[in-house]
């Protein structure tokens, strides 16, 4: 068993996330790693955050101000990409790497890292040479099904590694190793609570249906099949579809979607007080992702009165049960997205409301005080 954590906790971060430096010279960072670790910050007296410097998403509006004086960043070149060229740029950079998170290491005891990403694999190695501080690794994507060679290989290396300082966090419950927990990612507050209650005392769905999607537009989430859906479907019940993210091609899905007959509205990034005024406007949220890990979206969703349209994938299914809660997908295809939607309209209202006071429940789970907790108890114990 770990020891207590000791006075002046200091906790290391290591992760592959966007950040920014503005002009005033103020740290920007993805906006819901920032507001997780201004809660760990319930925990430990100081964090250094290392990530990437990600000068493209300089106008992402959902990346907050890094503004917390206990949280350190420090940012590493972005290293990536599908080329030869990006390949071989990372390899090079990897020593630069090692040596700027070596030198963290050593000023910490707690060290956090965010897999899978080429910092994360630094930290596996490293955990190796120091047994008496205590890794967590968070396991991002699917722990059990197919993914490309990199993300297979970390899976595989986080199994190996020592168990006695080595807690590894994953979506779902597909471990029996004491040191592989699952653990869901958190992404609601106390304010969020209150105002997800009342959104789901007011919502009924016996006037016109609205749906969203939340996250990046791409093909992996199954936006080319929902847009596809909805220029087939014929019904008087939809109103409005809701797409809230970005990505390089979105103009080329903006195109295909005004073939739909319905009002379809691409909002871009957004920040998180206007994403959940697009919850509180809709009855369902689409997500036919061909691989994912858990969506912090579904849980979030959940929260504010959206029922889940979603993949039946990784552990999707131990929270999303179909035809009780929401709907699974067999496979993320048009046809059975159709199909889907259509059952979804249907939907008699005593059973809908029945459904939300259900999801939210079970979206407690989502919350950063159900998370810290579990940090605090089952982590660093």
């Amino acid at each position: 068993m770990h020891k207590h954590i000791s006075k002046n906790k200091k906790l290391l971060v290591v992760s592959d996330t966007g950040m920014v430096i503005d002009s005033d010279n103020t740290v920007k960072a993805f906006g819901p790693v920032v507001t997780e670790l201004n809660h760990l910050l319930l925990e430990f007296d100081e964090i250094t955050w290392i990530g990437f410097n990600s000068k493209h998403q300089f106008q992402n509006k959902s990346y907050l101000n890094v503004s917390n004086k206990k949280i350190k960043t420090i940012l590493l070149d972005e290293v990536g990409g599908t080329t030869l060229f990006s390949k071989l740029k990372i390899i090079c950079f990897y020593p630069k790497m090692v040596i700027i998170i070596l030198r963290e290491v050593f000023k910490n005891n707690y060290i956090h890292s965010r897999a899978p990403s080429n910092p994360s694999v630094i930290i596996m190695l490293l955990s190796f040479f120091f047994k008496k501080k205590i890794f967590w690794h968070k396991y991002a994507g699917s722990w059990v099904d197919r993914a490309p060679f990199f993300y297979s290989f970390q899976r595989r290396f986080l199994r190996s590694l020592r168990k006695s300082n080595n807690i590894i966090t994953i979506n779902g419950n597909y471990s029996k190793n004491k040191n592989i927990l699952p653990f869901e990612n958190p992404c609601i507050d106390n304010k969020d609570r209150v105002f997800g209650k009342e959104i789901i005392e007011e919502k009924e769905n016996e006037g016109k249906i609205n749906f969203c999607f939340v996250g990046a537009l791409n093909s992996n989430k199954g936006v080319p099949e929902i847009i596809e859906t909805f220029k087939n479907i014929v019904s008087e019940k939809i109103g409005e579809i809701h797409f809230v993210g970005s990505c390089n091609e979105v103009e080329k899905y903006i195109t295909s979607a005004k073939e739909i007959p319905f009002k379809t509205i691409f909002h871009g990034f957004l920040s998180k007080d206007k994403i959940k005024k697009v919850y509180k406007k809709s009855h369902f949220i689409l997500l036919p992702s061909k691989s994912e890990g858990f969506p912090k979206v579904i849980g979030e969703a959940m929260n504010f009165g959206c029922i889940p349209i979603v993949s039946n994938i990784s552990c999707i299914g131990e929270y999303v049960h179909d035809d009780e809660n929401g709907y699974l997908l067999s496979k993320p295809t048009s046809k059975i997205l159709k199909r889907t939607i259509e059952r979804a309209l249907q939907l008699n209202p005593i059973k809908y409301k029945k459904w939300l006071r259900n999801n939210y429940e079970i979206s407690k789970k989502f919350t950063y005080s159900y998370y810290t907790h579990r940090v605090k108890v089952e982590i660093f114990r």
